[in-house]
């Protein structure tokens, strides 16, 4: 492990890194839901076109809940900054051990250790 301020600039890269992809995956689940809100207020449209398809109400759930959850990753991407400058990045928000370099590569913004996120 380097020096505290290169594993600063690591973990801002990650945490960049990931803020843009979210931002990113954020914008298409938002355009996607103006379809389907653009779908669904036409009256020529038919929600039941293909019983075996999904309907203009499964795709509105699903890219809704798309839209929330890419929301949520993205405050707690912002949250993960905040500790990143308050010195306490890297550090379980519940018991205060190591998150663990692993778990930090795979999710940036992770505030629970392994542990503490497996209860």
């Amino acid at each position: 492990m380097g020096p505290p301020h290169e594993l600063d600039d690591e973990a801002r890269t990650l945490l960049s890194g990931e803020r843009a992809a979210l931002e990113a995956g954020l914008a298409d689940a938002e355009h996607a839901v103006d379809d389907v809100r653009r779908a669904r207020s036409d009256a020529d449209a038919d929600d039941e076109h293909d019983p075996e398809g999904s309907t203009l109400s499964q795709q509105w759930s699903h890219t809704h809940g798309l839209v929330v959850s890419l929301r949520e990753r993205l405050a707690e991407n912002a949250a993960a900054v905040a500790r990143l400058d308050a010195g306490t990045y890297g550090v379980c928000v519940r018991c205060g051990q190591p998150v663990g370099a692993a778990r930090l590569g795979a999710r940036p913004s992770a505030a629970l250790c392994v542990a503490c996120a497996s209860r």
